[in-house]
């Protein structure tokens, strides 16, 4: 992985096992805040509401609420952060609405181990520090929550990917979710293409694998003058690609950049044509969860 500047962001370069480069925006911390501020406004509801409830029923005495909203905001805010970046590949539901999600840095698929960590981190580093300032503490113990809570924002805001604590030990990095665009041009020139597209068959498994964005990004490598497939690229991403969806049939050698251009042909109409009954596969981790439709 690699840090670079595209318009004026912070943007990360991923090498997936693909070979295709991905180029993801770094969330900003603003957006951050407010998909944390979102989802900390939820779950903070869920339990209010579930000591209101206990209090009329007169199953809790008046003088532990305040001890059973920190407990019930514990029980319900870890698995509810774990169990959503499971879910949706990453988000939360603030995160949805924000715009942003969870990626590992190696560009794989996030594992259940780095989902956990990251969040449990979280409650070490943000809402533990956070309740005992609120709390009837001792003023040692408030001024050091308060340098401790003064190092882990220091942390964030200095890393060059804004990673805090918690994405460094788990090996995640927090990214604007791409919502790619599949551009007109190649597709209305594609009458020379699809003359070489009758030498490849896909079949629908073979074009249920990728989304839209990995579609785009091999677009912008077949249009680009400036940066033609050689040889020996069109074999690598060829092969990478042929793996990946289990296609049957050897390419023959020399071959592979008429094989970039079918399946490239093959699998937008093949989106296209999802796209028409409502659904919508941004990437290739929509197989994590459900496809999204359209509203």
């Amino acid at each position: 992985m690699s840090l670079i500047f595209r318009d004026g962001k912070r943007a990360e370069e991923l090498m997936p096992p693909e070979g295709v480069a991905l180029h993801l925006d770094i969330a900003s911390v603003a957006s951050r805040l407010g998909a944390q501020f979102i989802d900390f406004v939820m779950t903070f509801v869920i339990a209010l509401g579930c000591i209101i409830v206990l209090s009329l029923s007169g199953a809790l005495e008046e003088n532990a609420r305040a001890t059973a909203i920190t407990l019930l905001g514990f029980l319900l805010r870890t698995p509810y952060y774990i169990l959503s970046e499971l879910i949706w590949n990453g988000r939360t539901l603030g995160k949805r609405i924000a715009g942003i999600r969870v990626v590992n840095v190696e560009g794989r698929r996030l594992t259940p181990h780095q989902i956990a960590t990251r969040n449990l981190m979280k409650e070490v580093e943000i809402f533990t520090p956070l309740g005992l300032l609120f709390s009837e503490s001792p003023v040692w113990l408030t001024w050091t929550t308060l340098f401790w809570l003064v190092i882990v924002v220091a942390v964030t805001l200095s890393s060059n990917r804004r990673q805090r604590l918690g994405d460094l030990m788990a090996g995640t990095l927090v990214i604007e979710n791409p919502r790619s665009v599949l551009l007109p041009d190649l597709a209305a020139a594609t009458s020379t293409i699809k003359a070489t597209q009758a030498g490849f068959e896909f079949r629908p498994e073979h074009l249920d694998i990728y989304g839209s964005y990995e579609l785009q990004t091999l677009e912008g490598l077949l249009r680009d003058p400036n940066t033609r497939l050689r040889d020996k690229q069109a074999t690598e991403i060829a092969q990478a690609i042929i793996k990946k969806i289990g296609y049957p049939e050897a390419v023959t050698p020399g071959k592979e950049l008429e094989f970039l251009n079918a399946f490239y042909v093959a699998q937008r109409e093949h989106l296209e044509t999802l796209r028409l009954f409502g659904k919508r596969r941004e990437n290739k981790f929509h197989n994590a969860g459900k496809d999204t439709t359209s509203p």
